[in-house]
């Protein structure tokens, strides 16, 4: 036998243990349950054992969702082709705007300079809306900053984000 025959012959057998030995280490610890199983999930089982509390879905914040600083979240979308800012707790549920307004920066493709939106709260004060009409492609980054003045004697603080918009 050849030198070359031998050594292909090697790198065949090599390839092919290779990949048996790839398919043995699968994780095979999480096995999906059967349709069957699934189907009779409201029996119960041999050994009397009660079923697990109900758990509850976590709710769904539309549009882009953005996780505060601070615990809580933010979700942007666009209603009418204007920003609308909704903030939510740290349990997704939806809770009151902690800020008085928030400025919004992005690069337009149909022009040089930036477009630029104030969002100012909306009438049940649960969101901050734009009035400035967003024109498409609405691909873009979003520099959004929050806003939350203080009283007399008192400092503005400000929260920056960087959102890369695409809807």
């Amino acid at each position: 036998m050849k030198p070359i025959d031998c050594l292909l012959k090697t790198l065949v057998l090599a390839s092919s243990l290779g990949i048996a030995v790839t398919g043995l280490a699968q994780d095979t610890t999480t096995i999906p349950p059967s349709k069957s199983a699934v189907a009779n999930k409201n029996i119960p089982s041999a050994s009397g054992a009660k079923k697990p509390a109900k758990v509850e879905e976590e709710p769904v914040i539309p549009g882009i969702v953005i996780p505060r600083t601070n615990g809580g979240y933010l979700g942007l979308t666009l209603e009418n082709s204007n920003f609308k800012l909704s903030f939510y707790d740290a349990k997704k549920k939806p809770a009151k705007a902690d800020v008085t307004r928030a400025t919004a920066r992005w690069q337009a493709q149909y022009k040089i300079a930036d477009e630029r939106a104030v969002l100012n709260p909306t009438s049940d004060g649960m969101a901050l809306a734009s009035n400035k009409f967003v024109r498409p492609p609405y691909v873009f980054k979003l520099y959004l900053t929050l806003f939350k003045e203080g009283g007399e004697g008192e400092e503005t603080t400000a929260e920056p984000y960087l959102v890369d918009f695409r809807m």
